[in-house]
């Protein structure tokens, strides 16, 4: 992957969901709150909230770039989050097209910077294409020392973040909270200790937190990851909004498990971003989907 993925996160999805169907039926009290309900609340999140991850729609950027990101405007996105490049544009030149689509790029995936001189780009082009977050897709490693090397190279990149008026953040997996480095010690331990809070800020992906209690085994997987957002030191500013079928496999908004009703009540954000590594149909009807499921979501 050209932005710091590693291992396809397909791969990673059928390597360790833990337990299954069953399981997750049994210990999760939202499993019998209906939540493909939209809810009756009086709270809604606005539309101009609502962002698609482009990781999403990746096999069609791949077959024509334009007119997906045409139909992504077509159906209502007015943000998306940046992956995988610029498809042969400058910064500059991706900015006038989304423009004269209507929609802002807010946000990005990148790798941890090799260098300043990286780090400079990275910013530079954030700044053009007027985002206002930064985000670290992806980090695995068994070692304590590499994960704190990580964090104190992420408070380094968020604090020249800050200084151009960026926020910077880190987006999490599963493995986070099940690895262990020693003494009972996870990787999510280590983020939520030595990232400096007054800079770098959290986008909670709502799947990969809940398969995440799911892995450890707890009694109530959407209480795990609610109390990983409330716990953390760090600011929770984003979501990655992706549902979850029985099997475990990633599912398109509203056709899963997960009760978002009950984590939007616990916790609002800045952003929505819709996303689904393994589209159920098809990228578009994906997209499709995921717009109207979180518009018309009342918790």
């Amino acid at each position: 992957m050209c932005y710091g993925y590693g291992p396809s996160r397909r791969s990673l999805l059928a390597a360790g969901l833990g337990l299954g169907a069953a399981a997750f039926a049994a210990t999760s009290p939202a499993a019998g709150a209906n939540p493909h309900h939209p809810g009756k609340g009086r709270h809604r999140i606005p539309p101009g909230q609502i962002s698609m991850q482009l990781w999403t729609v990746r096999d069609d950027l791949a077959q024509n770039y334009d007119a997906t990101l045409a139909y992504l405007a077509e159906i209502g996105y007015p943000r998306i989050e940046v992956a995988l490049g610029y498809f042969g544009r400058t910064a500059k030149q991706l900015r006038e097209f989304l423009d004269g689509l209507g929609i802002h790029a807010t946000s990005s995936h990148d790798g941890i910077s090799p260098d300043d001189a990286a780090l400079e780009t990275k910013i530079e082009n954030a700044l053009t294409l007027g985002q206002s977050y930064m985000v670290v897709p992806y980090l695995n490693s068994d070692s304590l020392d590499q994960w704190k090397a990580w964090a104190e190279r992420m408070n380094v990149e968020a604090l020249a973040a800050r200084k151009a008026g960026l926020r910077y953040g880190y987006h999490n997996h599963a493995h986070e909270f099940t690895i262990d480095l020693g003494g009972g010690r996870t990787p999510w331990d280590v983020l939520t200790s030595e990232l400096d809070p007054r800079l770098v800020h959290l986008e909670i992906d709502i799947y990969w937190a809940v398969t995440g209690g799911v892995d450890r085994g707890v009694r109530d997987p959407e209480r795990f990851a609610i109390d990983v957002i409330r716990r953390a030191p760090q600011r929770v500013l984003q979501y990655h909004v992706k549902d979850r079928h029985l099997d475990g496999d990633m599912a398109d908004l509203g056709t899963g498990t997960i009760n978002f009703r009950r984590v939007f009540d616990a916790h609002t954000v800045k952003e929505y971003i819709v996303e689904n590594d393994t589209p159920d149909v098809t990228p578009r009807q994906t997209s499709e989907v995921g717009y109207r499921y979180l518009r018309k979501l009342r918790y």
